[in-house]
């Protein structure tokens, strides 16, 4: 029995008060004895939390209590131990950093398909109007190391403020295509695939929870290797468990 529950979830939503929010979230944090780290801005928040199932639990029905925040549904996975050495709340100017203000998914969301989609679009070989699927990692490089979709586009970007060019040199590569795009838990993806869209791309999606939650939802069909998460397990694997040494 793995007793830490281990949630992340993010989500764009206008946070002007931001500076105020992370005392509250961070005394409400260290009040049940979680440690994690809580990227707060004006854009939005992301947050990864771990601790005992009902304190993590009970800090998110406190979060729901919010509007702003009363649909966060959080992508769960278990461990034998915490996976973080202190609770960390920060404003930042970007809880995801691009660099490309003009993307602001808190006033328009790319659109997104569901991990069953996903899966079946890549059994047939196609979207459902018969356009080629390709699934496109916007992660960095050392996380697509870990594993990634079999025959994904993986550019190599080494931090995503670089994933703007990338898209620009590539984007000729994509055009006609179903292009899905997919990271850990979906925030990247979800600001790649508006500026895919920016850029001209039609059929560009986001894979809706990323990686995390087509482990979750499927049976890990496509995928090779282990999920890269940025705490001291390293990385998951299809069970959203620390894989075996």
């Amino acid at each position: 029995m793995n007793p830490v529950l281990n949630i992340s979830a993010y989500k764009f939503v206008p946070l002007p008060d931001a500076s105020v929010l992370r005392e509250r979230l961070l005394a409400k944090a260290l009040e049940m004895s979680l440690k994690g780290t809580i990227l707060l801005a004006e854009e939005g928040i992301n947050l990864f939390l771990a601790g005992p199932a009902s304190d993590v639990r009970g800090f998110v029905t406190q979060l729901h209590q919010d509007a702003r925040f009363s649909d966060i549904s959080p992508k769960e996975s278990w461990s034998e131990t915490q996976p973080f050495k202190k609770m960390l709340v920060k404003v930042k100017g970007e809880i995801i950093r691009m660099n490309y203000p003009t993307i602001r998914p808190g006033e328009r969301r790319a659109p997104a398909v569901a991990p069953a989609t996903v899966k079946r679009w890549l059994d047939q070989g196609h979207d459902d109007e018969g356009r080629p699927v390709v699934t496109l990692d916007t992660r960095n490089d050392f996380e697509v190391d870990a594993g990634t979709f079999a025959g994904a586009i993986d550019w190599r970007i080494t931090k995503f403020t670089e994933f703007p060019k990338a898209v620009l040199d590539h984007k000729a590569d994509l055009e006609g295509k179903t292009v899905v795009s997919f990271c850990t838990g979906g925030i990247r993806c979800e600001k790649a695939a508006i500026l895919m869209n920016e850029f001209g791309l039609d059929h560009v999606y986001q894979l809706e929870g990323g990686i995390l939650k087509y482990f979750e939802e499927t049976d890990g069909s496509h995928y090779q290797g282990s999920c890269f998460v940025f705490d001291e397990r390293r990385a998951v694997g299809l069970d959203l468990m620390v894989p075996a040494a």
